[in-house]
C-alpha cells in the first residue's frame, strides 16, 4: 500500500510563508509522498517561491511537484525551480523520479502538460502560424508524457500533471475556457502506457474525480477544489488486489 498526499494551486505570494507548514508537518506517519500539482505561486517571482520553499523545508517525506502557468507569468520559472531543489523538493518537467516504500517502489512522472482542448473539438495543426504552434506544443508535451511513463519500471506509477487530460475533472468550469485547461491527448499517453493514478490542478472550478477513457483515475487536486491543505489518497499494488479478488471468489457474500 502506498498514501500520496496531493494538492495544487496553493499559489503562495511573499507574504505566505506559515500559511500551509502546519498542515504539512502533520503528513509525518500519515503519507508517503507529498505531490503539487503546479501553481506554486501567484505571479511568479522568486520572492513567491521562497515563501513556500520555508513551508516545504525539512518535511519528514520526499516532495515532489511541477510548475503552472502561474509559474512562468513573470519568465523567471527556472528561478523557481531553483529556490524549490534548494529545500530538496523535486521538480520535474518531463522527467521521472523513483522512490522505494517500504518493500515497493513508485515511479512519478511530472510534466506541466498544455491545453488543446478534448475529442471532437481540439485544435489542430492547421490554419495561423499561432494556432499551429499551439496545437503543435500540445502534441509535443503529450509525446514527453508518454516517454517519461515508458521509462518508469515500479511497482506503482502516478502521473503529476497541472493540466487535465480529461473533461470530468473540469465539470464547473465554463465550457468556453476548455482550450486552456487541458488535453485529450495528455489521457491518450496515460492510457498507453498505464498508471495507478493522475493529479493535476490548474480548474479551480472543477470537479475533483474522473477517469481517463481506459479507467486510469484522475483527482483534481487544485486547493479550491478539494478545500483541504491537501488530500490523501491510498493505492494497494496489482498482487493485492488481485489476492482480495481471489479472497472474494472464495468467500461469495
Amino acid at each position: 500500500m502506498i498514501r500520496i498526499a496531493a494538492v495544487g494551486d496553493v499559489h503562495y505570494d511573499r507574504n505566505s510563508r506559515h500559511r500551509l507548514r502546519n498542515h504539512f508537518e502533520t503528513l509525518r506517519g500519515r503519507a508517503d509522498l507529498l505531490l503539487i500539482a503546479g501553481d506554486l505561486t501567484q505571479t511568479g517571482t522568486p520572492e513567491e517561491a521562497y515563501a513556500l520553499a520555508q513551508d516545504l523545508e525539512g518535511l519528514s517525506i520526499p516532495v515532489v511537484s511541477v510548475l503552472g502557468n502561474h509559474d512562468y507569468h513573470s519568465d523567471r520559472q527556472d528561478e523557481i525551480a531553483e529556490i524549490l531543489r534548494g529545500v530538496k523538493v523535486i521538480v520535474l518537467e518531463g522527467e521521472t523520479v523513483s522512490f522505494r516504500i517500504g518493500e515497493k517502489t513508485a515511479g512519478v512522472v511530472g510534466h506541466q502538460g498544455y491545453g488543446g482542448v478534448f475529442a471532437g473539438a481540439c485544435v489542430t495543426e492547421f490554419g495561423e502560424p499561432e494556432t499551429k504552434a499551439f496545437a503543435h506544443h500540445a502534441k509535443v508535451q503529450a509525446e514527453i508524457l508518454q516517454a517519461g511513463l515508458q521509462n518508469l519500471e515500479t511497482d506503482y506509477k502516478f502521473v503529476l500533471l497541472h493540466f487535465s487530460p480529461i473533461e470530468a475533472t473540469l465539470m464547473g468550469e465554463k465550457r468556453e475556457l476548455y482550450p486552456f485547461l487541458g488535453s485529450y491527448l495528455l489521457a491518450e499517453a496515460i492510457d498507453s502506457c498505464g498508471a495507478d493514478a493522475v493529479f493535476h490542478g490548474h480548474a479551480h472550478f472543477g470537479s475533483e474525480k474522473g477517469l481517463t477513457p481506459g479507467g486510469i483515475p484522475v483527482r483534481n487536486v487544485a486547493q479550491n477544489v478539494i478545500r483541504h491543505a491537501y488530500n490523501i489518497y491510498t493505492f494497494e499494488s496489482q498482487r493485492s488486489r488481485e489476492a482480495r479478488q481471489f479472497s472474494l471468489e472464495l468467500n461469495p457474500s
